[in-house]
Order: C-alpha cells, then structure tokens, then sequence
C-alpha cells in the first residue's frame, strides 16, 4: 500500500486531526486520496457527550455539529467513499473497540478489516489509514490495533499531545511500534501552539533525541475550513 497509517498516545490527542490535515495536504497536491478507520465507536455521544479536554478543545474549534471521525476524514481527503467504506464497524458507545463490538452481540473479524482496507485503497492513489486510540487497544480480544498497522505495512505517524506527561507516553508508543517493526514516519505534536512554553519545546527536543524519530508539529486548525489548514510537508514523500 502506499500511504501513512496514524495512531495516536492515547485518545483525544487529535489522531483524527493529525490523520484530516495529510488526507487533506496529498488532496491539495491532486491526489486521489482514500481514508479508512477499522472501528469507530462513541457515536451515541456526538457532539455533547464526546469526551474532551482543554486541547481537544483548541485543535477541533468549528468542527461541524455531530461530525464523526470518518466523516471528517472523508471530507478533508474530497472522498466519496460511504461510511461502510471508510470504517466498517462503528458503535454508539464510548467504549474500546473489542468491548462495544461485544456490547453490540458481534465481534470484529481482521480478516475483514485487511480486505476492506485494501478495497478502499484499491480505489486510490495514497490510503491515509487512522487507528482506533493506542497501538495496543484491543480490535477484537486477540487482535490489537498494531497487528492491524503490521498487516497494512504502511508508515506510523504518531499524533501526540506537546505538554506535560507526552514523553513518556510516546516514548513508550515508539517503542511499542518498533516492538514489531513499524516504520515510524514521524511525531506530530499537536495543538502546537504560536507560543511554545518551555516544558513543550523541551518535549519536541527530547522526543526526538531519545525516541530517534523526526518530530513535526501541527497548530491549532478550524476544522470547518481545510483549505486554511497548513500542508502536512514533510509527509509528500512517503
């Protein structure tokens, strides 16, 4: 396949934006752009319910009423692939994928994910792929996300918060990854903002040094706008 698969620290550190703003940069380049999310669960809650923080906040100012992952995902990329086609499972609650897939009497099948992968990519010139919270969030009881990453064989590009606690976080995320031999494209902090502190500069730099991986950062974006949004550069080339 060629494209990036994005995974994040941990939930709402802005995977889902990290994952938009390069559907959306190979978009603006005239790329035919197809986007995939194995399992979206939480649609029970949107928007009110949604669980957020101060960051989440900041990075999704705008975002449209009720607008799922996949369906910003679709609408950064210019897709017209339907839901079915972009995450093949998705459920009301705000639950790991493994459980709310038992809450709702089934169980996700990773054969099917790989096909249905594939099949979106098939359609396209790049496959931007967004993972479900962490590496090791459980897809079904046996299947984690990363076995997922390692089936598709795409780039990592991990999103991750730039304050306080990110270091060990995605430190332990790259560590993880390179655990099965994920190439890791890149960290993207983010919201990054216009005015760095010093405890978030420092992170970007340590990161970096011990994690030996590129560290790119992403301010924060009007989700209503992708045509304000910053290309994603460094990601052109994967």
């Amino acid at each position: 396949m060629n494209g990036v698969f994005v995974t994040g620290t941990g939930t709402e550190v802005g995977k889902t934006v990290v994952a938009a703003a390069i559907a959306r940069t190979f978009r603006a380049d005239g790329q035919r752009v197809a986007v995939f999310k194995p399992a979206v669960t939480g649609l029970d809650g949107l928007p009110a319910e949604r669980p957020v923080n101060g960051d989440v906040d900041r990075f999704q100012a705008h975002r449209p009423e009720g607008e799922a992952d996949h369906a910003l995902l679709r609408r950064a990329a210019g897709s017209e692939q339907s839901d079915d086609e972009i995450a093949p499972y998705r459920y009301g609650p705000a639950a790991s994928p493994h459980l709310a897939a038992a809450l709702a009497d089934e169980e996700i099948e990773p054969p099917r994910l790989v096909a249905a992968a594939r099949a979106a990519q098939a359609g396209a010139e790049v496959l931007v792929c967004e993972g479900v919270g962490g590496l090791l969030v459980p897809l079904s009881p046996n299947y984690l996300v990363r076995d997922f990453a390692v089936e598709l064989g795409l780039p990592l590009v991990i999103a991750a918060s730039p304050g306080l606690g990110t270091i060990n976080h995605t430190l332990l995320t790259i560590a993880a990854a390179r655990a099965a031999s994920i190439e890791i494209a890149a960290v993207v902090l983010t919201p990054w903002p216009d005015q760095p502190s010093g405890i978030e500069q420092s992170n970007r730099e340590t990161i970096q040094a011990l994690g030996k991986v590129t560290v790119e950062t992403l301010p924060p974006l009007d989700l209503s706008a992708p045509e304000t949004w910053p290309p994603m550069g460094r990601f052109r080339d994967i």
